[in-house]
Formats: C-alpha cells, structure tokens, sequence
C-alpha cells in the first residue's frame, strides 16, 4: 500500500504554469525582505496545487533546520529538473538568490511560451487527422458495402481499387471488432516504438528532415539552447556543466546528443564556436559566428540572449502561420482518400453501363 501510494504521488504532476508562480512569487517576497523560510511559509498557504504545497512544506522545515533551498529541491528532480537545483544553488552560493529567481522565471515563461504556440498549432491538424480517420472507418464499416453490394452482384469485372475496397470493406464488417483492435494496435505499436530507445533516436532524427515539421523542431530547440545557456552562464556555473544540464533541456534527442558531446570537447579546451560548426545541420552559421563573437568578446550570454529572442520570434511567427502552411498538406490527403474511394465507386459504374 505505501509502495502504491509513493508511486502515486510521482506520478502526480505540477504543471509549469504553478512553478512560474512559485518563483516569481518566492523572489518578489525576498526582494521585499522576507526572509527564505518567511515566503516559503507563506507560499504554501497560498499555493493551490497539492503536491507543489507539500513540498514547499518539506523545504521551509528544511531550510528551518539550516538546509539550503537547492538541495531540499534535488529530493524532486520529477518536478525541479536539474536547471532549477543549479541555478538555485548558484544563487545562494553568490548571495545573489533574488536574481536569479528572477533569471530562472525568465527562462520558465519563455519556455512556457513556446510550448503553448507550439501545442495551440498543432491542435488542428491532429483533430483534422483524427476525424478522418473516424470517418474514414465509419464509411468502410457501414456506408461502403452497401455501395459496393451493387457491383458484387451484378458479377461484373471489377477494377483494382474497387476489389481493395471490397476486401477491405468485407473485413471490416466481418470483423469489425479485430479490425478496429488491428487499427488500435498500429497507433498504439507505432507510439511505442517513437518513444522506445531504439526507435525514439530514429524518430526524432527523422522528424528534424521532415520539409515543415523539421524547421520548426530546430528553431524550438535552438531557442531552448539559446536561452537555457545564456541563463546559467550568467549565473556564473561553468561552462562545462551548463552544456550538460542543457541538454537535459533539449526535447529532440539528436540535439541533446551533440551537446553532450560538445560539453565533452569542453573538458579539452575546445572553442564552442569550433564544436557546434561541425554541426551545420542543427546549428546554422549564424549561430556559430554568433557564439565565436560572443567568446571573443566576454559577451556569450549576451548574444545568446540575442539568439534566444530571434528564434523564440520566429517560432511565435512560425506557429501563428501554421494552420495556413499544414492545411493545403491536409487538403491534399484528405483529396487522395477521398478521390481513391471516388475511383473505387465510379470506375465500375462506367463498366456496368457499357455492358447495359
């Protein structure tokens, strides 16, 4: 019974928009010279979400036994990820916590605001996507083979597509139940393997070739690196660490394995500019002559702040146009379905009236 409970309460989310107001409200209190176990007292009070307040319980009894903030944090890396512990503890470890509370806020709404653009996009296409093929399979279960009865009687010579149809039709009705078990089994097979180690990798590579998805995918990324790097380079951790922690950031695998591998060429004194221009596919010239600049001059975290607002415009434009550059792609299939079934149904009509 404990176990279960335990793993309950891991599985119970904090949703990010709850964390942007924790720590927006935990450096507006600081800097208003309350101290750390005074707001921590006060935002559990005030704080909605269940789990969020039982662990801001957890760090004021802790932060009042004399634990730091960052290390009663790292006891719940499913809710602070490791960007959140470090920059806390750089904070605290430079004296300078409300900044960066206000730093690390920063990179929340950011953040935040890339994915609500990029989920309100694709809300579309996946409701389009997903009517079709509930219409899809009501038609062949129970429009189609009425259609089709005609032809299959009259014992006439059926071209390709109609005897597809016909097949297809025939098990549907048949077997209705094990052919939407079949339909059920490809989706949920085919998400299985997207986010299985072995086919995750290939998915998320193949995704960044796509014509459209691909672009979007790296401006998301490029932004998150932009402007998680200028974030904690700023909080003065170094270098090395800050590629590593991130990575951990990075959604698209194939990016977050070219910054592990760039934070291990750091270890060897490496030029960032130098590593990230042996990846032009993922990290354009701009970037790299941006970052070269930036290291030249001591103003990295500066121009990556440059680079994190470019990309972050670009996906907002990007996402605000996307229903209009995804329709004509869905218009497209939805014409190929609809024009297969149209051929299927037609072609035998013309055949039947030439035998009358």
């Amino acid at each position: 019974m404990d176990r279960l409970k335990k793993f309950w309460e891991k599985t119970k989310r904090v949703p990010l928009t709850h964390k942007i107001l924790f720590i927006q409200n935990l450096q507006v209190m600081i800097r208003a010279g309350l101290s750390l176990s005074q707001s921590l007292g006060a935002l559990a009070e005030q704080t909605t979400n269940k789990k969020l307040k039982k662990i801001i319980i957890f760090c004021n009894e802790g932060v009042a036994k004399g634990e730091t903030l960052s290390s009663l944090l790292a006891n719940f890396p499913e809710v602070f990820p490791e960007i959140f512990v470090k920059m806390i503890e750089a904070g605290e470890m430079s004296g300078n916590l409300e900044k960066i509370l206000e730093q690390l806020a920063l990179q929340l709404k950011k953040d935040y605001e890339i994915i609500s653009k990029v989920k309100g996009a694709l809300t579309y296409p996946i409701v389009v996507v997903c009517a079709m093929l509930v219409i899809g399979v009501a038609m062949i279960m129970f429009v189609i083979p009425k259609l089709l009865a005609i032809f299959t009687e009259a014992n006439a010579k059926l071209p390709l597509p109609t005897r597809i149809l016909i097949a297809l039709s025939d098990f549907a009705t048949q077997h209705g139940i094990i052919f939407i078990l079949l339909i059920v089994g490809v989706i949920t097979g085919f998400f299985y393997f997207i986010k299985s180690k072995f086919g995750k990798p290939l998915w998320h590579n193949f995704l960044l070739k796509t014509p459209i998805i691909g672009p979007v995918i790296k401006q998301v990324n490029l932004a998150r690196f932009s402007r998680t790097l200028e974030s904690l380079i700023k909080t003065d951790i170094p270098v090395v660490q800050s590629f590593q922690i991130t990575a951990n950031v990075l959604g698209n695998l194939t990016y977050k394995k070219i910054v592990l591998e760039a934070a291990d060429q750091l270890k060897k004194g490496a030029p960032i500019a130098e590593i990230l221009k042996k990846h032009p596919r993922l990290f354009p010239p701009m970037v790299t002559q941006m970052v070269f600049v930036g290291e030249e001059s001591g103003n990295l975290d500066e121009l990556l702040g440059e680079l994190a607002i470019f990309y972050e415009e670009n996906v907002r434009q990007t996402m605000n146009n996307f229903s209009s550059i995804i329709e004509p792609i869905l218009i497209l299939v939805l014409g190929l379905a609809v024009g297969f079934m149209a051929i299927a149904i037609v072609m035998p009509m013309y055949s039947l009236t030439e035998q009358i």
